[in-house]
């Protein structure tokens, strides 16, 4: 490997569904999936996102939410090199729920752009005929999102998948933040 940027070269590793929602059936989504975790795997990165290909229907991230920064979603035919062989229903709802929450239906290859502060979510995936290749792409360096609790406040959650910890090997990510580091010279 070359020194000087080094850094900036990650090697994705293999990861496996291990959040199942309600007891649900991890086969929804093709194993191993790829995840680019942001900041906490190359050194100053502010973008983070996942790669998954969903085979079944499932109803993923039922809580809305908002991000303090963009979010882009993307909807493409996961059967390759074709990525407009697209059959499935994607139900997306943008806005408040109760206040200005619209629902999309996608049917086709789409990207959605959601502005930092928008809220967003459920996105269900109602009907997969075909496979669906689906990325989620936040600009900041750790995944997180913003809900409202039952108190009228709002609590963020972090989350960095189910790896290892970088500064102890013997657990699992807590998402303390401590590992990242934001100059990678």
């Amino acid at each position: 490997m070359c020194a000087r940027y080094g850094r900036l070269v990650f090697e994705l590793p293999a990861e496996y569904n291990e959040l199942v929602v309600l007891g649900s059936d991890t086969g929804f989504i093709k194993s191993p999936q790829a995840y680019f975790r942001g900041a906490t795997q190359i050194p100053g990165a502010n973008f983070n996102i996942g790669f998954q290909i969903f085979v079944k229907p499932f109803f993923l991230d039922r809580i809305p939410h908002r991000h303090d920064v963009d979010e882009y979603l993307i909807f493409l035919g996961g059967i390759f090199p074709n990525l407009f062989d697209f059959d499935a229903e994607i139900e997306f709802t943008i806005g408040k729920i109760g206040v200005d929450a619209e629902v999309y239906y996608i049917t086709k290859p789409t990207v959605i752009r959601i502005p930092a502060g928008i809220y967003h979510c459920p996105i269900n995936f109602k009907r997969v005929d075909k496979p669906v290749f689906f990325q989620a792409a936040l600009m900041q360096d750790m995944f997180s999102s913003i809900y409202d609790t039952e108190d009228g406040g709002q609590k963020e959650l972090w989350y960095n998948g189910p790896l290892p910890c970088r500064i102890n090997s013997d657990k699992k990510c807590d998402c303390c933040r401590n590992c990242i580091e934001k100059d990678w010279r």
